[in-house]
């Protein structure tokens, strides 16, 4: 299904909120759907809507439950408001697969480029996944239909998970901070919300039982996580035998370095990390 690109639904109690944000989103060319409770906001979904603006207190049903709704068929991009501004709820929605978040009161012209960047962000990666399919062992990630199989099977995982997952899989042996991850998936850089990056990670482990297979994703102590696969060979006997690991040689800068070494691993150990792969005879 193909998405309006200019198409936004506003789902919040507040006719203010409506007001201001309408006068400022058609100024912009958008076509602007008005609803003013949860159920409302799920029933006025479809594949025309390029982007939701989700209230977190509205009547029906919470703007958390609409999102949560919102992701089990649809990868249309979210922004929340929430008048609390506590760093539980940003984190919640953030988790739930939400693509940004913003505290009232607020700037409607603020909210407006806020809309713009991450629709602009979404065409990027759409744009940028070449064949949007990655394999490792009984492992295919698909961006494209965002879809993950594992053994022949399908695993069902949050958008979020899967924009993760691809990016680690799609480069074996790269170490990315949980900053890095936080900042290419939903776009920004927050500190204090990295958390979330660390319950995500959790929730697609525990989905992909690896047990048996080459890959694994490893956690960089007081970094962040690599996607790594074993090279294994098979002996006349059947037995398989790591001889290596994919490394990505070069993609660890300076200041990684530092901090991989600050946070307790010695220079022997880097040192083998950042060697290049051994052949295989």
């Amino acid at each position: 299904m193909t998405m309006s690109a200019n198409k936004i639904l506003i789902a919040d109690d507040d006719k203010v909120v409506h007001e201001s944000l309408g006068i400022y989103l058609k100024s912009e060319g958008f076509e602007v759907i008005d609803v003013y409770d949860g159920k409302a906001a799920v029933a006025a979904l479809d594949s025309d809507i390029a982007l939701c603006v989700l209230d977190i207190m509205m009547p029906e049903m919470s703007g958390l439950d609409v999102c949560r709704e919102i992701r089990k068929t649809s990868r249309v991009p979210v922004i929340m408001l929430t008048a609390k501004g506590e760093e539980i709820d940003r984190i919640l929605g953030l988790e739930l697969g939400a693509d940004d978040y913003i505290v009232k009161p607020f700037s409607p012209r603020e909210v407006v480029a806020r809309i713009k960047a991450v629709l602009r962000r979404t065409t990027e990666q759409q744009q940028s996944h070449d064949d949007g399919c990655v394999t490792h062992q009984e492992l295919t990630i698909d961006i494209k239909s965002y879809t993950v199989t594992l053994r022949g099977k399908n695993i069902i995982c949050t958008p979020k998970e899967i924009e993760i997952l691809y990016m680690l899989a799609s480069n074996p042996g790269q170490v990315f901070t949980r900053e890095q991850l936080l900042n290419r998936v939903w776009g920004y850089d927050f500190a204090g919300e990295t958390r979330t990056v660390d319950t995500h990670i959790k929730r697609i482990r525990a989905k992909l039982d690896n047990t048996g297979l080459n890959w694994s994703i490893k956690t960089i102590y007081g970094v962040g996580y690599k996607f790594e696969v074993e090279d294994n060979v098979t002996d006349e006997k059947g037995e398989i035998h790591v001889v290596g690991h994919h490394r990505k040689v070069g993609l660890i800068s300076d200041t990684l370095k530092k901090r991989l070494l600050d946070n307790g691993i010695s220079n022997k150990e880097l040192a083998e990390f950042m060697d290049a792969p051994k052949e295989v005879d």
